[in-house]
């Protein structure tokens, strides 16, 4: 028997608005993006750097997340503003970068984590301006999880979502967290609850960490070209926060069942829109309202 059809009750510019989402959450991650700007392959970086790096590039990556928490849980806060401000962010995060690389592998502990915060405070920025309150404890917890967000591995069935299989494998440890910073009020560093959070959050970070020092030890890209990359790191993350936090304003109004089903629908009925960048379908987009 068939299935009886999805009612959509989602109005033609929310459509618009999760297609977008869908666009910059599905789209190839951080090394594809650098390696199509700057050409560097990633596999020479990796090649160059000194033995034991990857312990150092996961002490740095959890100390920088743990950091990045204490600072949401401590300083966001609500003002809503309409706009964000991810070209100054940019700009602060490039900086950094530029450091960081004339120093090599040796700044990392110390650059990652202001990267990190500088990166926390543009992510907040665009949930804000998307219209969600930054001083609660679940969207702070929800702006650290963009941070996991970009991965681009295979999958089968094309209406399989990246995006919302991260999301179902953080669910739980966001939600324990959430409930235990409301409970407690302060973060608390050895609690199991936040351990478990930073440590899946540094899985799936720490590999787009690594991408980043590995282009870093191309001896051709400086500290010019150290600059360069955070800002496409940064660039990267803004897009996801921006998908992001679009689905999320779509699930306060609609539920996250409706909205995730019409997301997939989107997956099914445009498969190419894999190959199409964020900013040709805002254009397209653009074009469709006039």
């Amino acid at each position: 028997m068939d299935q009886p059809p999805v009612i959509y009750k989602l109005s033609k510019e929310e459509l618009r608005d999760l297609e977008l989402a869908k666009s910059l959450l599905e789209n190839p991650g951080f090394a594809m993006r650098m390696a199509n700007m700057i050409g560097s392959p990633i596999e020479k970086g990796f090649a160059l750097l000194p033995r034991g790096w990857n312990d150092t590039v996961n002490k740095a990556t959890k100390a920088a997340l743990l950091r990045s928490l204490e600072l949401a849980v401590a300083t966001l806060g609500k003002q809503h503003r309409r706009r964000s401000k991810e070209l100054f962010h940019k700009v602060l995060v490039g900086t950094s970068g530029g450091i960081g690389g004339a120093f090599g592998l040796a700044a990392l502990p110390i650059e990652l984590p202001i990267s990190t915060a500088i990166m926390l405070r543009s992510i907040a920025d665009i949930a804000r301006s998307e219209g969600h309150d930054i001083s609660r404890v679940q969207t702070k917890l929800e702006c650290l999880e963009v941070f996991a967000l970009g991965g681009r591995p295979e999958v089968n069935d094309p209406s399989e979502s990246v995006y919302w299989l991260t999301r179902a494998a953080l669910s739980k440890t966001v939600a324990d967290a959430a409930a235990y910073l409301t409970q407690k009020g302060v973060l608390k560093e050895t609690a199991p609850v936040i351990v478990r959070l930073i440590n899946e959050l540094a899985s799936r970070f720490g590999v787009m960490v690594s991408e980043e020092v590995a282009a870093k030890a191309v001896p051709i890209i400086g500290a010019a070209g150290g600059g360069i990359i955070n800002v496409l790191f940064i660039a990267h993350f803004q897009d996801m926060a921006r998908g992001h936090f679009i689905v999320k304003r779509l699930e306060s109004r609609h539920g996250t069942e409706r909205v995730r089903s019409i997301y997939e629908e989107i997956c099914l009925k445009a498969p190419s829109a894999k190959n199409q960048t964020p900013e040709k379908l805002q254009l397209r987009l653009s074009s469709e309202n006039h």
